[in-house]
């Protein structure tokens, strides 16, 4: 059949099974958003208040579901706001396609109005990107690109469109979209690994993000539990494995459980399963792990001796490598280092109660209680962010959605409005603090006009409380521009934009908000006032071990 451009790019997206798509139109792109109004029965379109927030949107779709998030903007400035989004996919590897517009092919490179090279501009945050010349390449090109965006490590693929070519026309082959099966290859001696983990007194795993997008929680359940291993997760996998399970000794790094670190720093057989040894969990690279053999699986070869050097690696799909291994792990005990492990818990960090005060563990411990486990959790970044992966009881995968790698304040209220898109049969709440809240609260407008209820948490200490927090422990408690003293009156905002809030100072007000949140139908605002002094603890200074730890 003969179709245009953007006709051709709807009926690809909806081969590749798109239902929905986040973004923002603009001249380049208006004969996408026409064909797209024509198939408005076929794929959704949720128009955000910010390109950034669409391409967080289009994030926190992925995350949530393991689908390929799509975003759309015009070209120029549309384009350029996707740059944050697209840099905070690639670093937490994040499928991803982000389709933009550009100006007519006789006037690029002319300096003409809304011009920018962006394919250029984002080629070291994308896994790989276009820019489509003719109609005739167009589908070819899309088809790739979701097969590159999903395939192997995940990542964010962008395709640039010419204007006129969404206008000319040319033959459109529909294509059926066949499932991409995983490539088992392995590339690695799993046999001698398995001899070496079987001959450990004192093993210990190490697990990221990759377990999760490989699906492999089941397998690394099985290791864990037939070798006797005690497990910590790095910030990408939380909720790989449940918070009760026997072994899961809970976040390791910078701001990860004491116990946990201890294991790490004691272990003499090491196994990093899915995950970059990034410098917030592997502080001090000499250091790191330096009792222990080091055996290191990851899809991405690249990530091999990248930060540190390992013993052993093995190089292929999370899954498929496990899979193989537990043919030739024997079932064992290691009952003296289990006994080592508890007396650590002893020292783990507790903070204090307090009846009168909202805590930062009481505000999230409370609202995942009424949520529940089933809820899908988002933060933005910060101290609360912090909070979050220590205090929520993470249960399940791609339940806990948070800028890792980039550390992206403004991330989270795009990525709940896409997880709750995704996921509307399940709560979803979004944890996020004054600061980050003032970067994207924008978005309340978007849920609103789509009813999508999404639970904002703000936990509220009137300052820049990560960046505060280092100033008074390195900085001799110079506080330069971390108390920028704001007044925002949060109800009064929410209720502005079409929404409810909630202004809470004690546990009684806050449990009494929490519960009516869940009843409301529309996006509610909780906001928590905490005291500015509340710190993030434990805490390893950059470049330190445990035997640094800040408990105080």
């Amino acid at each position: 059949m003969i179709l245009n451009g953007s006709e051709i790019l709807v009926n690809v997206l909806l081969e590749q099974g798109v239902d929905t798509v986040f973004g923002y139109p603009g001249g380049a792109v208006l004969n996408i958003y026409d064909a797209l109004y024509k198939n408005s029965d076929k794929i959704r379109h949720i128009m955000t208040a910010h390109e950034q927030g669409a391409s967080h949107a289009a994030d926190g779709y992925a995350r949530a579901t393991g689908k390929t998030g799509v975003v759309i903007a015009t070209s120029g400035p549309g384009a350029t706001n996707l740059v944050t989004g697209i840099a905070t996919a690639y670093m937490d590897s994040v499928p991803m396609v982000a389709i933009t517009g550009n100006v007519s092919t006789p006037l690029i490179g002319c300096d003409s109005f809304q011009e920018v090279y962006i394919a250029g501009i984002t080629m070291p945050i994308t896994k790989h990107n276009f820019v489509v010349r003719k109609v005739e390449d167009l589908a070819d090109t899309l088809r790739a690109a979701f097969k590159i965006a999903a395939s192997g490590r995940p990542g964010p693929v962008l395709v640039d469109i010419p204007k006129d070519v969404t206008a000319n026309k040319t033959t459109y082959t529909p294509v059926t979209c066949a499932e991409d099966k995983a490539d088992d290859t392995i590339d690695g001696d799993i046999i001698e690994i398995a001899e070496l983990i079987n001959r450990a007194e004192r093993p210990f795993i190490y697990f990221g993000g990759g377990v999760g997008i490989s699906c492999a929680s089941d397998e690394l359940r099985e290791l864990v539990e037939k070798a006797d291993i005690p497990a910590a997760y790095t910030l990408m996998a939380a909720g790989v494995l449940g918070y009760g399970e026997k072994n899961n000794l809970g976040l390791m790094g910078m701001h990860g459980c004491y116990s946990a670190n201890c294991a790490a720093n004691r272990a003499d057989v090491m196994i990093a399963i899915g995950t970059r040894f990034s410098d917030r969990v592997a502080l001090n690279t000499e250091k790191f792990g330096h009792n222990a053999k080091i055996v290191h699986i990851d899809i991405d070869p690249g990530e091999i001796g990248k930060n540190i050097i390992a013993d052993y690696s093995v190089v292929g799909d999370v899954k498929a490598v496990l899979t193989e291994l537990l043919k030739h792990i024997k079932p064992a005990k290691h009952d003296a280092w289990s006994e080592q492990i508890s007396k650590w818990k002893l020292d783990d960090y507790i903070p204090e109660d307090s009846d009168t005060e909202l805590k930062p563990h009481y505000v999230i411990g409370k609202a995942c209680e009424i949520a529940g486990e089933d809820a899908v959790y988002v933060t933005d970044v910060g101290q609360h962010q912090m909070w979050a992966a220590q205090y929520i009881k993470h249960v399940h995968p791609r339940n806990f959605l948070t800028s890792g790698g980039l550390g992206t304040m403004g991330y989270g209220y795009g990525a709940a409005l896409g997880a709750k898109t995704a996921r509307p049969d399940v709560p979803v709440i979004h944890f996020t603090s004054d600061g980050s809240l003032h970067m994207n609260m924008n978005e309340l407008c978007t849920a609103v006009s789509y009813k999508i209820p999404v639970i904002t948490v703000i936990l509220n200490n009137a300052v820049l409380g990560m960046v505060r927090q280092w100033q008074g422990v390195f900085y001799g408690q110079r506080y330069s521009s971390s108390e920028p003293e704001r007044v925002t009156d949060y109800v009064k905002v929410a209720q502005a934009f079409g929404g409810r809030g909630y202004h809470c100072e004690t546990p009684a007000e806050f449990e009494e908000a929490m519960k009516q949140a869940m009843k409301a139908d529309g996006p509610v605002w909780i906001e928590c006032v905490i005291d500015r002094e509340e710190k993030v603890l434990p805490m390893i200074p950059a470049g330190g071990t445990v035997h640094d730890t800040i408990f105080k």
